[in-house]
């Protein structure tokens, strides 16, 4: 596939720093000190965040707004998640994944949009013809990154669910506020890029998928 070989050095960069972070963080939690790489996961989504941002082909006030809202809506639902016991199921996020409002880090909102630009891309690239199909697409691409997530995130010290195991509601509830967020992508980014985020989607099915099986 051409879309995955970047014209822009800008680009052939930021793919070739996010390849080597995460393939030296599944080295280092399978081979290493896994509490030490699990704890810089904060500063991996901010890296792999400020990349996706540099590599798009436009920033304006319509984008940055669009991003904005997604990450509100991620917080909002978090944060009614975590306090409540609502929304996604009874949970509650541990210490790794840095400063927190309201029980929730601010890296999670900053992961809302990761994922949202990440699966958005590619379902507008596979879809382009209908942005109904791309939006339910990227929602759903959402929930299976999720359930990747899932099974380590306790041991990660990410977060922990009171039964131990994400209900099925976690998932619906992904799928859920997974379309009014694509929404916001499909419809607030006009120029989309394609080329960093297919890359920074593939590594983020095939790291969790890799740490599920090798590393916890």
């Amino acid at each position: 596939m051409n879309v995955l070989l970047g014209k822009n050095i800008t680009v052939k960069i930021s793919i070739f720093i996010v390849w080597i972070f995460h393939a030296c963080g599944l080295i280092g939690i399978t081979y290493g000190n896994k509490d030490w790489f699990i704890a810089f996961t904060p500063v991996n989504l901010f890296l792999s965040f400020f990349l996706l941002f540099v590599t798009q082909n436009e920033l304006n006030n319509k984008n940055i707004i669009s991003a904005l809202s997604i990450f509100l809506i991620g917080m909002i639902a978090e944060i009614l998640g975590v306090n409540f016991g609502i929304i996604f199921g009874e949970y509650q996020y541990l210490d790794n994944l840095g400063i927190k409002i309201f029980g929730v880090p601010i890296i999670i909102g900053v992961q809302w949009i990761l994922l949202t630009f990440i699966t958005g891309s590619f379902s507008a690239y596979i879809f382009e013809k209908s942005k109904i199909k791309a939006i339910f697409f990227g929602a759903i691409l959402m929930v299976l990154l999720d359930m990747l997530i899932e099974p380590v995130a306790p041991e990660m010290g990410f977060w922990v669910f009171n039964s131990l195991k994400a209900p099925i509601q976690n998932y619906i509830a992904w799928f859920v506020i997974g379309i009014p967020v694509q929404i916001l992508f499909h419809n607030g980014i006009d120029k989309k890029e394609h080329t960093f985020s297919f890359h920074l989607l593939i590594i983020q099915f095939l790291f969790f998928g890799l740490i599920n099986i090798l590393a916890l």
